[in-house]
């Protein structure tokens, strides 16, 4: 692992909460892992990616163990008082606890309050967000919502995720307002997706504020990223988010 292997959140984030997510730069993984992959589920070599891990937790000299997750496409939401291990987002209000979602194109959202007192991953793709795991997850947060800052890492743009028109009218039939948030593909019956612009909608319906990140591709960005559209079996990036105090 090295500097090129990480992307801290760009957020005025409170000094004692550190962010970002891995690239696929670096690391032991090789063939369709090539690089820096964190999945134990994705069929790399376990030992191959215990050393990605070990190197990730030198290089950032993490306090401890990331809290791994079981990745549903759910909206399950893990707690300080009700860890689960099957669960798409994380909260913690305990400095040196690490919050972590793994992606390949679905959306991770890493989350704090402006008192840097408590923070929260989520992993939502598509699914995430049509079963609303964002604001699931800010309701179980111990803050006003005016009060988070929020960062949207890498994933899939509006230019590369084609979906059918069943995922559309899913999101139409929760608001007319998600319109906008899909154009017509250049292939009959499908419609480009953008999964930042729907996020962004729904943190301002929760009442968020201050939305950072959103800037990426993973799909087109094929030196940094891993991702499943693109490449079908394939490694996975790890958003971090932990409190140092």
């Amino acid at each position: 692992m090295n500097e090129q292997s990480w992307i801290p959140a760009q957020w005025p984030a409170p000094a004692n909460v550190i962010a970002g997510i891995t690239t696929r730069v670096g690391g032991e993984s090789q063939g369709n892992y090539a690089g820096f992959n964190l999945a134990m589920h994705v069929g790399d070599d376990p030992s191959r990616v215990e050393k990605n891990r070990q190197q990730l937790k030198d290089f950032l000299q993490l306090p401890s163990e990331p809290r791994w997750l079981e990745q549903v496409h759910g909206h399950t939401v893990s707690t300080d008082d009700h860890p689960v291990h099957q669960a798409d987002a994380s909260i913690t209000n305990i400095p040196g606890q690490i919050c972590v979602v793994m992606t390949a194109d679905c959306l991770p959202v890493l989350i704090t309050n402006k008192q840097g007192t408590q923070v929260a991953a989520i992993h939502a793709g598509w699914r995430g967000l049509e079963q609303q795991t964002i604001l699931r997850c800010i309701e179980n947060m111990q803050a006003e919502p005016d009060s988070l800052l929020v960062w949207l890492g890498p994933a899939i743009g509006p230019t590369a995720f084609e979906v059918g028109a069943e995922v559309r009218e899913q999101f139409l039939q929760q608001s007319p307002a998600f319109i906008a948030c899909f154009i017509n593909s250049v292939n009959q019956g499908k419609w480009m997706m953008d999964m930042y612009s729907i996020a962004r909608l729904q943190l301002a319906v929760a009442g968020v504020e201050q939305i950072y990140g959103g800037q990426f591709c993973t799909y087109t960005d094929t030196e940094r990223f891993y991702s499943y559209r693109r490449e079908g079996q394939t490694g996975r990036m790890a958003s971090l988010i932990w409190l140092t105090k």
